[in-house]
């Protein structure tokens, strides 16, 4: 990487971007609604359930023009823009919210909330992680907290995660997706007696969508 890559790395006018797609939103609240998502790559939180593996490292990715990632997502008919990852928060995200919000586009991030944030949002979803724990900043303001189940003591944790955000979050739990036969039953009962959480699935990958 040269100089004048760093510093627009620096600035956020580049970003290692590993794909963008439309798509349909799967998961959370807004499971359902048409989406464009932004892929970026990078991550160091290292769940080793992870479906994104290839996410982690970002000098596999090209660093792309956010200008010319714009004028991609200008092309779908959508009004939300997804920001995730990997984990887009290891990055300056100043520049893309600028831009898209300049366009009237909802920008919507994922994250696991382990950095400080960059960039103003429409929504935040919040997945925290017990590896590389979530800061309260984005705890805060966090519109929407997703909490990955894997095992019974995830939900321990997922209560522990609550009692940090707004009383306004909306709360999901959301089976990991190799266990799900084994662990939805678990998170069923749990809802069904506690019923500010609701239950979130990967949609998306039931309908064979990225």
């Amino acid at each position: 990487m040269n100089l004048n890559q760093q510093d627009k790395l620096k600035n956020g006018h580049i970003l290692p971007l590993m794909e963008s797609f439309l798509s349909i939103q799967g998961e959370g609240y807004f499971a359902g609604k048409s989406s464009y998502f932004l892929r970026i790559g990078g991550c160091d939180v290292g769940c080793h359930w992870c479906d994104v593996k290839e996410s982690w490292d970002p000098k596999i990715h090209p660093l792309t023009e956010v200008d010319k990632i714009i004028k991609e997502v200008q092309k779908n008919s959508v009004d939300i823009v997804v920001i995730t990852g990997g984990e887009p928060l290891m990055w300056n995200l100043d520049y893309l919210c600028h831009r898209l919000n300049e366009l009237n586009f909802k920008i919507h991030l994922e994250t696991s909330g382990a950095y400080n944030l960059s960039g103003k949002f429409d929504w935040i979803c919040l997945s925290p992680k017990k590896t590389l724990k979530p800061i309260k900043e984005v705890q805060d303001l966090a519109n929407e907290l997703k909490v990955i189940i894997s095992n019974k003591n995830d939900f321990k944790w997922a209560q522990l995660q609550s009692k940090k955000v707004k009383k306004s979050c909306k709360l999901f739990l959301q089976p990991e997706w190799s266990k799900k036969q084994e662990i939805l039953p678990e998170i069923v009962n749990f809802v069904s007696n506690n019923i500010q959480w609701s239950i979130s699935l990967q949609t998306h990958k039931y309908m064979n969508l990225p």
